[in-house]
């Protein structure tokens, strides 16, 4: 069976079979298995084909790892284990959104914490204007979820929307800006995700805890990981559901 998800990746990236070969130092030909055949390249080939084609091992052969070796890259894979997100240092995060140039990924309720930062929208606009992507998704003040997490988080009654209200006052300079889109989402939000390039922060929701005190992972992705994948692809199931932002 082909390839596809090679395929693709390699054609996203402007590569073709000769230009891998010489890259990967093996022949053309076996370049043209591993695509159309789908044969599994050996573990120093997958490395330096991941990197060309800018896709985790696990997204292009997920079969081709063993349980333990994965379970080992996705502990590898973990930076820091914080058992409040309100610990976490403000030196990371002023790290973290500094050294984004490509990509920034938000999934959140409100995350009034990181609109208090002074520079923090100014940064988004400087950033977008030079070329990073960048996705907001925020908790639909109108939706029932929000509601019910604010019940089960005891917030009081409307808290946690109006909270929402608030945080996208301080959004409002983003709104039709290129290379910025901003969404409501109505999931049952388990984890707060902030995609920062190649690292992120998850921030766990503990049914009766607010989320600046329950528990927050330090991702950096890793080629063969997994665990940074699955955030990725979580965010973007909850992406794709969401509709536009409206202020």
């Amino acid at each position: 069976m082909p390839n596809e998800r090679l395929r693709d990746a390699l054609l996203r990236n402007g590569l073709d079979p000769e230009q891998v070969a010489i890259a990967v130092e093996v022949d053309p030909k076996t370049v043209e298995r591993w695509i159309t055949k789908g044969r599994t390249p050996y573990p120093k080939h997958r490395h330096k084909l991941a990197a060309l084609a800018r896709e985790p091992e696990c997204y292009l052969w997920p079969q081709a790892m063993a349980a333990e070796r994965k379970a080992e890259i996705a502990a590898a894979e973990v930076v820091n284990v914080f058992p409040h997100r309100n610990i976490i240092p403000a030196e990371l995060w002023d790290r973290l959104i500094k050294n984004a140039d490509q990509t920034i990924e938000i999934l959140v309720h409100a995350a009034l914490f990181l609109v208090e930062r002074p520079r923090f929208v100014k940064d988004l606009l400087h950033k977008a204007a030079n070329g990073a992507v960048i996705r907001l998704a925020f908790g639909d003040p109108e939706d029932n979820s929000v509601a019910l997490r604010s019940a089960e988080e005891q917030l009081g009654e409307g808290t946690l929307a109006a909270r929402i209200r608030n945080a996208l006052a301080y959004y409002r300079p983003l709104v039709g800006v290129d290379g910025i889109e901003m969404r409501f989402h109505n999931t049952t939000l388990y984890n707060s995700i902030f995609r920062l390039d190649n690292e992120m922060i998850i921030n766990t929701h503990i049914y009766g805890i607010q989320g600046a005190h329950a528990p927050a992972l330090h991702l950096r992705k890793l080629s063969a990981g997994t665990l940074f994948e699955t955030y990725s692809e979580s965010f973007e199931a909850a992406w794709k559901s969401a509709r536009p932002a409206t202020f």
